[in-house]
């Protein structure tokens, strides 16, 4: 079957089986290896996708749900100024991820401020359980989502502090 979607902005069309999994089309098909399967079972987060602007494990789902829905990964999130204000926030206060987590990471801060522009500390931990590597201090992922929301919101809003 010939499958259509919007992927990180631009329409695309694939053809898979009804038993394709959407991680191994994106990296097979499209070549966006910025995610992975290792898990294949939802649990690891290295494989998270941005599905209709909520977070999604695309190893666990089949392809051809997504007809006709807009797909962003971390290649096309990384275009945006959005990318710039976390990794920004995370660098100033002292997030070293490991590499395997990075890409979820991202992700999972990112559709946590697009609901919340001022997320508790309760809420960012909650959210970034998605990717559960332990590879950064919990504490410092909180002061880094809390610096990207800063740096979103002066941006958004013009606000100099």
């Amino acid at each position: 079957m010939t499958l259509s979607f919007i992927l990180n902005g631009e329409d695309v069309s694939a053809r898979v089986r009804s038993v394709d999994r959407l991680s191994d089309v994106l990296r097979e098909h499209f070549g966006l290896l910025g995610l992975q399967s290792d898990c294949r079972g939802g649990r690891c987060g290295r494989c998270l996708i941005m599905l209709g602007g909520r977070l999604v494990p695309s190893c666990i789902l089949p392809a051809f749900r997504i007809r006709g829905m807009e797909v962003v990964t971390i290649e096309g999130f990384s275009q945006t100024d959005e990318y710039q204000d976390i990794v920004s926030g995370f660098k100033s206060a002292g997030v070293e991820t490991c590499g395997f987590c990075d890409s979820a990471k991202i992700l999972a801060t990112a559709t946590l401020l697009e609901r919340r522009t001022r997320p508790t500390n309760a809420e960012i931990l909650e959210q970034l359980s998605v990717a559960p590597c332990r590879c950064t201090d919990p504490e410092t992922l909180v002061q880094g989502v809390q610096a990207a929301a800063e740096r979103r919101a002066r941006r958004l809003y013009h606000r100099a502090r």
